[in-house]
């Protein structure tokens, strides 16, 4: 089965997407409420998608984001960036995500998102 990485300092938003995709047999889920250490948690966890909130503990996930994408290893493990901020998209852009979701979003436009990654190959 494949691994989600859920980082978002919201524990409801975390818990919610959490059982969307485990009753959707979609994925495993990992929660991490911060963004320190970035890749020694995707290199405990080993997830396959990761989602990423903008405004999350320390660095914020801008910067957790470049930080994956740059890494030689885990540079190919999709992002999806999911804020409420409006400017996401250039946000994602400059985090190099692969994907977005805005907030709040619906099941549907979650699947469809988790789908789209796993589809394509990059999850």
């Amino acid at each position: 089965m494949r691994r989600v990485l859920i980082c978002d300092d919201d524990v409801t938003i975390s818990e919610v997407v959490a059982i969307i995709l485990v009753d959707s047999n979609l994925a495993e889920v990992y929660t991490i409420p911060d963004c320190d250490n970035i890749i020694e948690k995707i290199e405990e966890l080993k997830p396959s998608l990761i989602f990423m909130d903008n405004k999350i503990p320390t660095h914020g996930g801008v910067v957790a984001t470049q930080t994956i994408k740059s890494h030689p290893v885990h540079k190919s493990i999709p992002v999806v960036y999911f804020t409420a901020s409006q400017d996401i998209d250039e946000l994602a852009e400059n985090a190099g995500a692969d994907y977005t979701l805005s907030k709040p979003f619906s099941i549907t436009e979650l699947e469809e998102v988790v789908n789209k990654a796993f589809k394509f190959g990059k999850a």
